[in-house]
């Protein structure tokens, strides 16, 4: 059972407790969370048949195996244990934001319940508005329950972000924040929708810099040959505009499965080190010479 299918209005499923008692001592525990327009109450947009799925219907061109991705479904008894995590992500984009919050809670109790059963922390990856969930986690989560969370291109405000770091499993968790230039337009335009361009969001990073938290630049060429370097070759090409390229980039999701099931080969001290951890102007894709980019995917 290395895929599990677990949705915000449902408890553990049966039988999930003895299998995470189960697992050999090693093994990761890894909750995936989609982002915006997915549903698992609509069969067009559910993304247990889609990017939470071992076998997606690949109708779009936006969906990628996550689970795959992350070394599962191999049946290798030490691969760990996926949860494919289901909300409420359709309708106008404040009000999903808002259900990202309750999401957010569920998100919590279970990683809660699963560390408690498992005797170590669960690991957590999000894009979009699944980072927001991942981020709500945190500030509900039992102190150490999470240990490292993916957010990729998070749909979220940086002071939101801090608030969550600083909580009582914020302050013990690790957080890797992907960013991408190709992601300015859609961040531009949740400043604008959800709070009339006040406030920022993470595709800045934070405020303030924190010790567990450690921005990368998807798109940024010393991050690309520093994550090269470190045994994790990316796809180079870049686009001016897409909020997808953090997890259909070939190569960036060997460097996620490594940095959450195997933390101790990619120590965040030694990201830190290694990788540059700075954050171009907004703009900077979008803008630059046109030579540089393959285009636009929407």
């Amino acid at each position: 059972m290395p895929v599990v299918k677990v949705d915000a209005d449902g408890g553990l499923p049966d039988g999930l407790a003895d299998t995470v008692r189960l697992l050999p001592a090693h093994a990761p525990v890894i909750v995936m969370i989609h982002g915006y327009r997915y549903s698992p109450a609509a069969p067009h947009c559910d993304p247990h048949r889609l990017i939470l799925s071992l076998e997606p219907d690949r109708a779009d061109r936006r969906v990628l195996s996550w689970p795959r991705a992350l070394g599962f479904g191999t049946d290798a008894p030490d691969e760990g244990l996926a949860l494919a995590f289901g909300w409420e992500a359709r309708g106008m984009l404040g009000r999903a934001y808002g259900r990202a919050g309750d999401a957010g809670r569920a998100v919590a109790a279970l990683v809660s319940d699963l560390a408690g059963l498992a005797g170590r922390p669960v690991a957590l990856i999000g894009h979009s508005l699944g980072a927001r969930v991942g981020l709500q986690a945190l500030r509900h989560a039992d102190p150490g329950s999470i240990g490292r969370i993916v957010l990729l291109a998070g749909a979220e405000f940086r002071d939101t972000a801090a608030a969550a770091l600083d909580s009582p499993a914020g302050r013990r968790a690790e957080v890797l924040n992907i960013t991408s230039r190709e992601n300015d337009l859609f961040d531009f335009a949740m400043e604008l929708w959800l709070d009339r361009g006040r406030r920022q969001a993470l595709g800045f990073g934070l405020d303030r810099p924190a010790d567990n938290w450690l921005d990368v630049q998807i798109d940024d060429d010393p991050t690309l040959a520093a994550l090269d370097r470190l045994g994790f070759p990316t796809e180079r090409p870049l686009l001016r505009l897409s909020h997808w390229t953090p997890y259909l980039r070939r190569g960036l999701f060997d460097f996620y499965r490594t940095a959450m099931a195997q933390p101790w080969a990619l120590p965040l001290s030694m990201l830190r080190a290694r990788l540059p951890g700075r954050i171009e102007p907004r703009w900077s894709r979008l803008l630059a010479p046109p030579a540089q980019f393959g285009g636009v995917r929407a």
